[in-house]
């Protein structure tokens, strides 16, 4: 009968230790084999929609505070994680108030879902309202102070990459992101291009690419994280697709939506967050009159610098 010293095989081994280490740092060794610990099993991203967090952040009687999409349990992660690379918080400032923020992150990004107000962040000023979408640089303290109404942001990070690691947030001036601004007018105008100049039926939808002066050679927003805000006309569908990357959403406007996670309907909710687990097959649907909107933030930087994005249509599978 096997035991623990004689396995019927590999993958039954427990973790091994060398035999008789000389130093500490011997010591420290550990052993796995490819039948063990070659393939890790890890919780699966789970197909997500947070409802509870924005009704939270919109009601009136919740104070200045941020309130975090954190399913790090689910996820078996040691640090707060909406995916295991991505954090996406909701942020209400009271009118008046100010909230003082100072992320472990490599850059931060900032959606105003309501109300108006300014954030100082690296020496500079920037006036923001609804609609408008932000970059901060990692590593710097920012203050967000609400207008004349209360104001509600959507704030989402790298936090959980950098806690993996174990690693800090950039030193002043070292982020890879000065403070960038898009405006709520120029982000619509740029949609409105798209559709002038139209597209084929192997470009992936009409999504506005968020980039800025020192990442334009990637073409990302930060290194590891792509944002794009996609739109979807009345009636249309998006095909069928799936990559590598996981898509932390949220939902801007979109009545009668929907989207089709691996054959399962997942209905949206204005200002929700979903989350599109990596090499789900997903599709996006439009049941309304109106243009849908959601700003989608995935870590698709990553995959982009590793050569292994893996985007590809494909067919819904049935529910």
């Amino acid at each position: 009968m096997p035991d623990d010293a004689h396995p019927l095989s590999i993958a039954e081994m427990p973790v091994q230790r060398p035999a008789s280490p000389a130093t500490a740092a011997e010591a420290r060794g550990r052993f796995f084999n490819t039948g063990n610990g070659f393939n890790v099993q890890l919780p699966a991203v789970p197909d997500r929609i947070f409802t509870d967090e924005p009704m939270r952040a919109l009601d009136p009687a919740t104070p200045t505070g941020l309130i975090a999409c954190d399913i790090s349990g689910e996820l078996a992660c040691a640090f707060p994680a909406t995916t295991p690379l991505v954090l996406a918080h909701y942020a209400r400032i009271r009118s008046g108030e100010s909230l003082e923020t100072d992320f472990n992150a490599s850059g931060v990004i900032a959606y105003a879902i309501t109300g108006s107000g300014g954030t100082r962040c690296s020496g500079e000023d920037i006036a923001w309202k609804a609609g408008d979408l932000f970059v901060l640089p990692g590593g710097a303290h920012a203050t967000h102070t609400a207008g004349d109404s209360d104001a509600v942001l959507w704030i989402v990070t790298n936090e959980p990459q950098l806690a993996f690691e174990n690693l800090r947030a950039p030193a002043s001036g070292k982020a890879p992101t000065d403070v960038v601004h898009y405006r709520g007018g120029e982000i619509m105008r740029q949609i409105d291009l798209l559709y002038d100049v139209g597209r084929g039926e192997n470009i992936a939808g009409s999504a506005l690419i968020f980039s800025a002066q020192r990442q334009e050679a990637t073409r990302n927003i930060l290194p590891t994280l792509t944002a794009a805000m996609n739109s979807l006309p009345g009636g249309a569908v998006q095909r069928p697709h799936r990559h590598n990357s996981v898509a932390v959403s949220l939902i801007i406007k979109g009545e009668r939506c929907f989207s089709v996670i691996d054959g399962k309907r997942k209905d949206w909710a204005q200002w929700a967050t979903t989350i599109t687990p990596p090499v789900a097959v997903h599709s996006h649907h439009n049941g309304g009159n109106e243009m849908a909107l959601f700003l989608i933030i995935q870590d698709g930087g990553i995959y982009y610098h590793a050569r292994a994005m893996g985007f590809e249509f494909a067919e819904q599978p049935d529910a």
